[in-house]
């Protein structure tokens, strides 16, 4: 496989993917132009989402498809937001929506303690295959750092914020990477690097 579609029309996460897989598969030739209907996130699990994504966007272009699904799991919480985390206030939810939503069900909390889960998921044809990627972190009492999207204003890594971080440095480390490591991993060369 030389050519594969990004299967997201979220303009963050898509610049996210792109920089990884043109950090870990620069032979890589990523397809531009595809075009495929939006998928509902319908599935119970993260897996189930990223597949939905995957295989609705294999089925309109005829290319290979990555997608994935990001959960950030809240120990406090019970493991939410989990699934919903991208309408965690709401099915219209946007970004800072969701952070003053976590925040407001984290105040007076003192075990901070939550991670990142990522699924990704990359379909051609009858061949389906998911990678995962996880991020251990904190939430942070308040938003700090401009960079990033989402909730990183807030997941805290070794005393700072994914914002904190910055790109570069976040690419290189956070759940979404991981995964897309572990899939070029189970493809066992079937991606070029």
């Amino acid at each position: 496989m030389t050519r594969v579609v990004v299967a997201t029309k979220n303009p963050d996460k898509r610049a996210e993917v792109l920089a990884v897989l043109t950090r870990l598969a620069p032979h890589l030739e990523i397809v531009e132009d595809a075009d495929w209907p939006d998928v509902a996130e319908t599935g119970a699990t993260l897996r189930e989402n990223a597949l939905l994504k995957a295989r609705a966007a294999a089925a309109a272009t005829g290319l290979a498809c990555i997608a994935d699904d990001t959960g950030l799991e809240v120990d406090a919480l019970a493991g939410a937001p989990g699934v919903h985390t991208a309408r965690f206030a709401g099915p219209e939810a946007i970004y800072a929506g969701n952070r003053a939503a976590l925040l407001k069900a984290m105040e007076g909390v003192t075990e901070r303690a939550a991670r990142f889960r990522t699924v990704v998921a990359l379909v051609e044809g009858d061949t389906e295959v998911t990678a995962e990627g996880t991020l251990e972190g904190t939430i942070a009492t308040e938003e700090r750092g401009s960079g990033g999207f989402g909730y990183d204003p807030l997941f805290e890594v070794e005393g700072r914020t994914l914002s904190e971080h910055g790109e570069e440095s976040k690419n290189h480390f956070s759940h979404r990477a991981v995964a897309i490591a572990n899939l070029i991993a189970r493809l066992g060369g079937l991606i070029p690097e």
